[in-house]
């Protein structure tokens, strides 16, 4: 677990910083033995979320702790059965290149309500888990907070309901839950990346690049609709990464009479010897009165007003496809270890 630092001569010695880090990890082992962690993904995927999976489970299995694969995210916590199922070293083998989730995800309406967190408390206390590890967006993430909260009352129903006993209860009366940011989005506080943004932004800079060539070759506009919901992140970055002629954000809606202005600045690229036009547009976008602006009525408006050839691409869930960048495997190996160190590090003040 450390490195070894040069000498004069060929000589190698461990570094001290090495030795002090060596030193530290080894106070971790064993450490979380006799816990029980669950890891689920939830929600829209997101490349690198199989690299934060691998690390929980292996972070995990070096302290101590057992941990247990939630598949299908909250619907297999709800569903419980062979949707919990125990994780060994080898269970996370070859993975960290995937893109995607091995666990599977789902967007689960039976959890939104209280029957099926109800049902969700019950099958963590019957594995004796009571440490969840959740990977997901905002949805995901606000989902894990109320069942956070409602941990305690849901216990006493259990218990009057005769399902569990009052000793179990007291057993797990704390749940802790510690949350990865996992979307392309990169619409949430707490982290300059969330997983999944550096992989989207490169599968979107390829895109842009394959269709500049043939925009180029035709003297063709294209306006392209990238993901993002409210927010403009992957469309401001590409925007600026690929040198767009206009963009379109939901944080900076355009001023009444844009449209002039937006065809008015094409149109004197062409003058120029431009021989296209790129048009980066947020999904969520909105003029200054909360109205969306949509790539087709860009298009038509383009062609409308200047006549030039026009098209519309929607990048869609190609953004979240493919292998995650290097990047994005680190950050989410750095993730998932720190989030197996919060949990053992919590208490019930622990927010």
């Amino acid at each position: 677990f450390f490195f070894w630092g040069g000498g004069g001569g060929g000589e190698k010695k461990p570094c001290k910083v090495d030795i002090m880090a060596h030193l530290e990890m080894e106070k971790l082992r064993r450490s979380g033995a006799g816990k029980s962690i669950a890891v689920l993904t939830s929600g829209g995927d997101a490349q690198g979320m199989n690299a934060a999976v691998r690390a929980v489970v292996r972070m995990g299995i070096y302290v101590g702790a057992d941990v247990y694969f939630v598949y299908e995210g909250y619907q297999g916590l709800v569903d419980g059965a062979e949707n919990l199922k125990l994780a060994d070293w080898d269970s996370v083998s070859n993975i960290i290149q995937l893109g995607g989730t091995i666990i599977g995800s789902a967007r689960c309406k039976s959890f939104c309500t209280r029957e099926g967190r109800l049902a969700a408390a019950l099958n963590l206390v019957q594995h004796g888990i009571n440490n969840l590890c959740v990977i997901g967006g905002d949805g995901s993430l606000t989902g894990a907070n109320i069942f956070r909260t409602e941990w305690n009352s849901l216990l006493a129903e259990l218990v009057k309901e005769g399902k569990i006993t009052e000793e179990c209860s007291q057993k797990y009366t704390h749940l802790n839950i510690v949350g990865m940011v996992g979307s392309i989005d990169n619409d949430f506080c707490g982290t300059d990346m969330t997983i999944g943004t550096d992989s989207a932004l490169h599968r979107i800079m390829e895109v842009i690049d394959a269709i500049t060539t043939t925009a180029q070759s035709h003297q063709r506009t294209f306006v392209l609709e990238v993901m993002g919901r409210h927010c403009g992140y992957l469309a401001l970055v590409s925007a600026l990464a690929s040198g767009a002629d206009w963009l379109f954000i939901p944080e900076a809606p355009p001023q009444d009479g844009w449209e002039e202005l937006m065809c008015k600045r094409l149109g004197e690229s062409r003058s120029r010897g431009s021989r296209l036009n790129i048009v980066i547009l947020a999904e969520g976008a909105i003029d200054t009165h909360g109205k969306l602006i949509s790539s087709s009525y860009v298009k038509d408006l383009v062609i409308k007003n200047l006549g030039f050839d026009t098209r519309v691409t929607v990048l869609g869930h190609v953004q979240r496809g493919g292998t995650p960048s290097a990047f994005d495997r680190i950050l989410s190996s750095k993730m998932g270890m720190e989030a197996i160190l919060a949990l053992l590090e919590a208490t019930p003040e622990t927010s």
